[in-house]
């Protein structure tokens, strides 16, 4: 019995969180003794899967196929699964992977896991430890049913390198048209700058600042960093940044390796949904801020002093 695995392209590009999901899925497969088959839409360049270990890739290209339809994706991912006799499918954590995870669940007649933080405690039955009440919990969910789709949550594994002769099927028809009220006609981007939910380091702006014309502090040091900017929910109700910057339980979730915030309090709402990033730094001159006792780190002082000597610092060492 095999192990599927999507993976989910950007302009023909594999996101990051899915290449997780072949580090994850190669580990279950050599654990299972399975071959691990990966099914991906619009891909360019299959040669990242053969180095995470995939030994069969269904390259889907087709006009279809050009932007995420969730209808024609699950059932091709369904076909697949049943022609393949996969009995676990697996998806990432991404926006994409959460709403396609259970569409693909019904339609397979499986259980259906999501927040997957580990490897499977056990395989008969399948027992996986997930988060839960964002993230301030866990739980050990058990299912009895042979089919299983699980959505593994975001920076929670790891990407590793496991060189394999991939064998490539490419798709240049409909593999399954399934029919849709909804179609995505085009994308057009609002910025070309490190998306929030690939960046490995985020940099976060809030009411601190005391206005946008202050942004320039963030956008220096994230430019330095290499990293994505984001904002708390005030700043981005007041209009200084747009909504798609808003990190929280009402925004987007982040699960960096290291967040910076600045000039953020730190509401339960702001911590819950950045609360899986890996390491935490605020910097705020209120040391009674509730973000000081969920941080790794923090720095009592000034943004408008301890930021740009931060930037200045990391220049100098980057230059070094």
């Amino acid at each position: 019995m095999s192990v599927l695995i999507y993976i989910e392209t950007r302009e023909g590009k594999i996101k990051k969180s899915s290449l997780e999901v072949a580090s994850y899925g190669r580990a279950i497969a050599d654990a299972k003794k399975s071959p691990l088959i990966a099914v991906s839409f619009g891909l360019e360049d299959t040669s990242l899967l053969s180095e995470r270990g995939v030994n069969k890739v269904y390259a889907i290209s087709t006009e279809q196929d050009a932007y995420f339809n969730v209808n024609r994706y699950s059932s091709t991912l369904v076909q697949i699964a049943t022609s393949e006799g996969a009995e676990l499918v697996i998806v990432s954590g991404s926006a994409n992977g959460r709403y396609l995870g259970p569409i693909v669940a019904a339609k397979f007649e499986a259980t259906y896991f999501s927040n997957v933080i580990g490897l499977p405690l056990s395989y008969k039955p399948l027992e996986v430890k997930r988060s839960c009440f964002t993230n301030k919990a866990f739980n050990q969910s058990i299912s009895h049913k042979d089919k299983v789709v699980i959505s593994l949550s975001t920076n929670s594994f790891g990407v590793h390198d496991q060189e394999n002769s991939s064998e490539i099927i490419e798709i240049t028809s409909d593999y399954e048209a399934s029919a849709s009220a909804l179609e995505v006609i085009s994308v057009e981007k609002s910025t070309d700058k490190v998306s929030i939910a690939d960046a490995d380091i985020v940099v976060s702006g809030g009411r601190g600042l005391k206005g946008p014309e202050n942004w320039h502090l963030i956008e220096d040091l994230a430019s330095v960093l290499g990293a994505a900017t984001a904002c708390s929910k005030p700043v981005s109700d007041m209009g200084w940044r747009p909504h798609s910057e808003h990190v929280g339980q009402t925004g987007k979730p982040v699960a960096s390796n290291l967040y910076i915030a600045i000039g953020v309090s730190g509401a339960i709402q702001h911590l819950a949904g950045i609360n899986s990033s890996k390491v935490k730094v605020v910097i705020n001159t209120d040391p009674e801020a509730p973000f000081f006792k969920a941080a790794d780190y923090g720095i009592v002082g000034d943004a408008f002093e301890v930021v740009p000597e931060l930037t200045s610092k990391l220049k100098a060492l980057k230059e070094a």
